[in-house]
């Protein structure tokens, strides 16, 4: 299991980035101040660290370049509001293997975490998921049926993907709307509802299936 280093003081953000990522697999940590960041990615515990920039104590600059000093060679990935030209180039220049502008979709923030493992480990990639008949190509971003090929909107593919790598799981509509929407979804919203609908129109409708008061599961 790979291990992330998330470094964010936004408690929230924090919080949200820790359930999504150990969703999909990872061990995670937070650092919530340069300092702390710092002493753990010297630790060499870590795969890849989430980065954000405006830390207390030492700034995220700060801990890249101390990091960076010390050979650790670690992907780092920087998050932050800053999205100044000159902010971006300073990252990349610092040592940052990809950078991330707040708010940010965390389905975008996924796929750059498992390219940067990938890249440093050479993990064979895995590009198409597969549930009985239905199966999704990753880099098509296609669904493919025994009778069709299914073309899918960036919502719907990001919930099936979901849906395919957590087959058989139940999915609560927050965990939908976190990591389709991002973190600053509206919890009162219907719109898995109706994304739901649109999938089982497109897939099957009973491929997707209500579990009543918990939310929804991919098979049976």
């Amino acid at each position: 299991m790979s291990k992330i280093l998330i470094v964010e003081d936004e408690a929230r953000i924090a919080a949200f980035l820790e359930k999504g990522l150990r969703a999909n697999g990872f061990g995670t940590a937070v650092a919530g101040d340069g300092g702390t960041a710092q002493e753990l990615l010297l630790s060499g515990d870590y795969d890849l660290a989430v980065l954000d920039l405006g830390l207390p104590g030492k700034d995220g600059f700060s801990v890249l370049q101390a990091v960076r000093a010390h050979r650790v060679t670690l992907p780092v990935i920087i998050l932050t509001a800053r999205d100044s030209v000159h902010d971006t180039v300073a990252g990349l220049e610092g040592g940052a293997d990809d950078y991330m502008t707040k708010p940010f979709r965390f389905e975008e923030l996924l796929a750059r975490v498992r390219l940067r493992l990938r890249s440093s480990d050479r993990t064979p990639e895995v590009t198409v998921l597969r549930d009985g008949e239905l199966s999704l190509d990753l880099r098509t971003r296609r669904a493919q049926l025994p009778e069709a090929t299914v073309d899918l909107t960036a919502r719907e593919f990001a919930m099936l993907e979901l849906f395919l790598r957590h087959s058989g799981q139940v999915l609560s509509r927050e965990q939908i709307l976190s990591h389709v929407w991002g973190y600053d979804f509206d919890p009162g919203s219907n719109v898995v509802d109706v994304y739901v609908r649109a999938l089982r129109r497109k897939i099957g409708s009973e491929r997707i299936r209500t579990v009543r008061g918990m939310g929804y599961r991919l098979g049976a």
